[in-house]
């Protein structure tokens, strides 16, 4: 039986991407700004939308800080600002701004739930999320052991009611993938299966994919989908790094040894790329971006003075 404080610790590590990731990105505005459905949009403010573009069109996250604080005085109903707010506080690890962020997303969408249980049960989850994240990064795991659980009430309430809402299935496709990494009796079948058949807007659906397939070692298939999420957003700091890790792993064997110089070079000029815009990035991305972009540095040059 798995540990309930280190299912917690595996999980909570990784909200802040599954919430900026799986709750964010611009698609098409005359959907009312819902990025998820081609039919029967919701409604967001024009403020939080704004902030999708910077986020995941530009990887702007410096920008899109400007129009979250916007968003968050004028669309105070929508829970999506606030969750947004909390993750990249998260990421900037400004704990107290993301408390009360993560307390307002949860407020917002227990109001929601009554004109739109779908979406109010899919936020109180990422708002219990958020929260327990929280505590366990304040206080440690045995205050948000029991949250852990309410978000899985609250998503099973969210699928039994559409159980194909792109939504839905784009956030809980990445919480399957972070759990059958994790966790031995998880599936990642299941998550990709979310994600090809259900999950929206498309792009997302490119990097979610990428993600699972980098984390099952299946290289040359995650390169596909990076490919393709690059090609929506080639000049996306965060993407371009993303592409550079995924080719310094393929250029490395499997015991971690830097061992094939020509794609350790090319993972290097994708962080050099990236390097240009890093000030715009979450303290959570500027930390191992520049750590890799050195570290890849040293690698080439132990290569080429032993090519042997």
């Amino acid at each position: 039986m798995i540990n309930p404080l280190i299912k917690l610790k595996k999980v909570s590590i990784s909200w802040s991407v599954v919430c900026t990731v799986a709750l964010s990105f611009w698609a098409t505005p005359s959907l009312a700004g819902d990025p998820f459905r081609r039919s029967n949009p919701r409604p967001i403010g024009d403020n939080t939308e704004a902030a999708f573009v910077e986020i995941f069109k530009n990887g702007n996250y410096l920008q899109a800080k400007g129009y979250l604080e916007q968003a968050v005085q004028t669309e105070t109903d929508e829970p999506l600002a606030h969750a947004m707010k909390a993750s990249l506080a998260y990421s900037n690890e400004d704990w107290e701004v993301m408390k009360n962020a993560a307390d307002k997303t949860l407020s917002a969408a227990q109001k929601l739930t009554s004109s739109d249980p779908l979406r109010g049960n899919l936020y109180q989850a990422v708002g219990h999320f958020l929260q327990g994240a929280y505590t366990f990064k304040t206080k440690g795991p045995l205050g948000a052991v029991n949250k852990l659980q309410l978000v899985f009430d609250h998503l099973e309430k969210a699928e039994n009611i559409s159980p194909n809402d792109p939504e839905l299935n784009l956030l809980k496709g990445y919480l399957d993938l972070i759990l059958s990494v994790n966790l031995p009796f998880s599936s990642p079948e299941d998550a990709i299966t979310r994600f090809e058949q259900y999950a929206a807007p498309n792009y997302m659906v490119n990097r979610a994919l990428f993600a699972a397939y980098r984390d099952l070692d299946q290289y040359d298939t995650a390169m596909q989908y990076i490919d393709q999420a690059l090609a929506s957003s080639p000049n996306n700091p965060e993407l371009l790094y993303f592409k550079g890790q995924l080719l310094r792993k393929k250029g490395r064997s499997k015991d971690g040894q830097p061992k094939d110089i020509v794609l350790l070079k090319e993972a290097y000029t994708y962080f050099e790329q990236a390097m240009t815009k890093v000030d715009q990035l979450p303290k959570g991305v500027q930390i191992p971006l520049r750590h890799d972009h050195r570290t890849v540095q040293d690698e080439i040059s132990k290569l080429s003075m032993n090519p042997n």
